[in-house]
């Protein structure tokens, strides 16, 4: 049962990864918040399938800050990946309603390559 929970949330991180990777490739006008929100809520998966994997119930936050700093009991150095953390938070909920954000095209790429490194360093994490 906790092998199947697990794997539900990295479907479901791979999900979101997977529609922001397809929206990235439509004609203009590319609708650059919404990927960034989905790069974002891809990566908050990964990081709760890896919290629930310590045992630890994900709490109903959206602040990918917040949550690495409760994987710290694992011992493993989030550093590679902090910067790229807190980029994407700002994308949960500030992307969803008018705002002076100001996304643009280069945002909604490297925001594509953040929620990837995220998930392939997760992934390494929890398969050592």
């Amino acid at each position: 049962m906790a092998n199947e929970l697990l794997q539900e949330w990295l479907a479901k991180g791979e999900e979101e990864l997977r529609s922001a990777e397809y929206l990235s490739t439509m004609h203009h006008p590319t609708p650059d918040e919404t990927i960034c929100y989905l790069c974002q809520q891809s990566a908050e998966k990964y990081i709760k399938g890896f919290l629930f994997l310590m045992d630890i119930e994900p709490p109903r936050s959206h602040d990918l800050e917040e949550l690495i700093t409760m994987c710290a009991p694992s011992g493993i150095d989030f550093s590679p990946i902090q910067s790229k953390i807190q980029t994407l938070t700002k994308y949960a909920v500030m992307t969803r309603y008018p705002n002076e954000l100001n996304i643009t095209s280069d945002d909604m790429r490297a925001a594509l390559q953040y929620a990837r490194d995220i998930k392939d360093f997760l992934l390494t994490a929890i398969t050592v």
